[in-house]
């Protein structure tokens, strides 16, 4: 099973940090089990999320050449319980070292302006044919910001 976790991009600056948007639904799977009979996002999906968000950073800055693979929890804070209904705020910004094959990132979910999670990670960044087709990623990214056109 694949979860695309990130629901709309928000804002972007290349190379530094990026916004999006992930709407939790009663009906997403993970939630039956999660708890039953008290749903709640498994923390684990957020920082996935979050993830998810930096992939689509080094996408968008690299022109679709690379993608950020997580590979590293550094420091992690929960601060609440993300529910069904809720609209995620989430919040990436990288930094990356001249010549390093790794990117630092910091991120931070909310819901309503209430921080649920903040989270230091890094990764390493893969080029983006050897995992998805390209062109697929660049009119996904579009949809995902609202820059497509119907026609």
């Amino acid at each position: 099973m694949r979860y695309l976790l990130v629901d709309r991009i928000l804002e972007y600056r290349s190379g530094e940090r990026i916004r999006g948007i992930k709407n939790v639904a009663m009906s997403e799977d993970f939630l039956e089990f999660h708890f039953p009979g008290n749903p709640i996002m498994p923390g684990v999906l957020l920082i996935e999320a979050l993830a998810q968000l930096a992939g689509w950073l080094e996408a968008v800055s690299s022109d679709f050449s690379r993608w950020f693979l997580i590979t590293a929890v550094k420091k992690c804070n929960f601060y609440g319980f993300v529910l069904p209904g809720d609209r995620v705020e989430l919040e990436v910004a990288a930094k990356q070292d001249e010549g390093s094959p790794l990117m630092r990132c910091s991120g931070i979910c909310s819901v309503e302006g209430r921080k649920k999670v903040k989270v230091d990670f890094e990764g390493e960044l893969v080029p983006l044919s050897s995992i998805e087709n390209v062109e697929d990623q660049r009119r996904f990214f579009k949809i995902l910001t609202r820059e497509f056109s119907l026609s």
